[in-house]
């Protein structure tokens, strides 16, 4: 039943940049990168891309999948103006996303010009 989802900005927003993205997570908690620790994993925030198909190896970093490793739990976004789609994926200690994923649904926001 763990469910990870944005907080803010709400699926439609406008938004103006640099914004703020707040992640939510129910029915587990959040470890730092590399801390084993039972229902535990770190956000990982993809950028107008999906998850990877395999998720059985750990996400890649790049500019559209951004890790959150220390534990974050928000993160002040610069976009460029137009239409970005926002969603999160979990992951364990290693980045490997769990079994079943715990992801949020993927979101759509406007960045004004």
């Amino acid at each position: 039943g763990a469910e990870a989802y944005i907080i803010s900005p709400k699926n439609g927003a406008t938004v103006k940049s640099p914004f703020i993205v707040q992640f939510g997570l129910k029915s587990m908690g959040v470890a730092p990168a590399g801390v084993k620790f039972e229902n535990t994993g770190h956000h990982h925030l993809l950028i107008d891309t999906d998850a990877p198909a395999d998720s059985n190896t750990p996400l890649p970093v790049t500019d559209q999948i951004r890790h959150f490793g220390k534990g974050q739990t928000e993160v002040k976004l610069e976009l460029p103006p137009g239409k970005h789609t926002l969603q999160l994926l979990l992951g364990d200690q290693n980045h490997i996303p769990h079994n079943p994923a715990v992801m949020s649904k993927k979101i759509t926001i406007t960045v004004a010009g």
